[in-house]
């Protein structure tokens, strides 16, 4: 099968996911208070609001680079794909406990739950990327292999931080997780994939 059907079929589920996380903002009942305040008050909604569109955005991102270097599919690339993209269309519902529950509760379950269904999603990618890495001539590849090998390490490596944000947020502390959430979305929008045309002697 030809990537460019996998890639639509994903662009998709991105969209829809990336979409559904706008439909959780709305203000609770006002019981006497000023729209301010309420405005105000609701802060956590926006935070993770913005920490997960950012995330989704640039799994997006990242995604379609992935696929930008191979030109078919095969089923096992598909399974992988499609066990990623089940995370991905996941994070609106931890997104809609943290913003709930970090008001009210403290957020510490919210926070896990977010934490968990990132690891997962990491798995996903981390599975893709080196699917695609040590298959790329059977997928129609066109990038040096020894390029993309290096890149396992810094791609991979955000497994390990949601994994430690995760047993910050069990802890006690799922502000300070949801922190670590958010700035690695930011790295992961620096931390660039190479490109199908990658010269093997650049570093």
């Amino acid at each position: 099968m030809e990537s460019r059907r996998a890639e639509a079929f994903s662009d998709g589920v991105f969209a829809i996911a990336i979409t559904l996380l706008v439909l959780d903002l709305r203000l609770p009942p006002a019981h006497g208070h000023t729209l301010t305040y309420l405005l105000v008050n609701d802060w956590p909604q926006y935070f993770a609001y913005v920490v997960s569109f950012l995330t989704i955005g640039i799994m997006w991102m990242n995604h379609h680079t992935i696929l930008a270097h191979i030109t078919r599919v095969d089923r096992p690339l598909l399974v992988i794909n499609l066990l990623l993209l089940m995370g991905v269309v996941a994070i609106p519902f931890p997104t809609s406990l943290v913003a709930e529950e970090l008001r009210h509760t403290g957020g510490v379950a919210a926070t896990v739950t977010y934490g968990l269904v990132m690891i997962a999603v990491s798995f996903g990618f981390a599975g893709l990327w080196i699917y695609v890495v040590t298959h790329a001539e059977r997928l129609g590849g066109q990038a040096q292999p020894e390029a993309l090998r290096r890149s396992i390490p810094g791609f991979t490596g955000g497994l390990l931080v949601y994994v430690a944000g995760t047993l910050v947020a069990a802890f006690g502390a799922p502000l300070a997780a949801l922190v670590i959430y958010g700035v690695l979305a930011v790295y992961y929008l620096f931390e660039h994939l190479p490109s199908p045309s990658t010269d093997p002697g650049q570093p």
